[in-house]
């Protein structure tokens, strides 16, 4: 697993040993860059001037690749300990972390924060996370949904697409944890 395209172009990237983490694969998150690049309202002033967050973040391989390709700054969730390991030492690896705000914390409930323009979800399989983030557009158009963010979804293997439906605000009272 290595960073794409972008600045950090070929860096490998580690995983936590086990399956409890599934990183995106490398074709995935180039397809989903292209997308994202040149989707009509995508391209690369978007990504350029883009706030990530890299929900379920894991290895923190889509968020690192937004960071490497020009994004502005890049807010990590990963509640898992081996996957929290692995992220901190990815973007240690990186030299991102000027660039990068790492929480220790779950994505279903993240910290009131800046509104992010393009949002990573890619939760682990079948536990119904997708929904359960704040951050994911509803019918009823809520405060809390990402009206207007780029919301790029991976729910299946091998599987990413966007929802386009500019705001997601993080909704609880727990502050972020930053990389000590």
């Amino acid at each position: 697993m290595r960073i794409i395209a972008g600045a950090w172009r070929g860096q490998a990237l580690v995983a936590p040993p086990g399956t409890g983490t599934r990183p995106t694969a490398d074709r995935v998150r180039q397809a989903l860059f292209d997308m994202l690049l040149h989707a009509p309202w995508g391209g690369r002033a978007m990504l350029e001037a883009a706030r990530v967050l890299d929900a379920f973040a894991g290895t923190g391989a889509l968020g690192l690749e937004a960071l490497s390709r020009g994004a502005a700054h890049a807010t990590f969730m990963e509640r898992d300990r081996a996957a929290f390991a692995a992220l901190r030492t990815n973007i240690e690896k990186c030299r991102a972390g000027n660039r990068a705000t790492v929480i220790a914390g779950d994505a279903t409930r993240p910290a009131p924060g800046e509104p992010f323009s393009l949002i990573f979800l890619d939760p682990p399989y079948g536990k119904g996370l997708v929904r359960a983030a704040p951050c994911v557009p509803s019918a009823s158009n809520s405060p809390g949904g990402a009206m207007g963010s780029s919301l790029p979804l991976s729910t299946t293997a091998n599987a990413a697409g966007a929802i386009r439906p500019a705001r997601c605000r993080a909704a609880s009272a727990a502050p972020p944890r930053p990389l000590p």
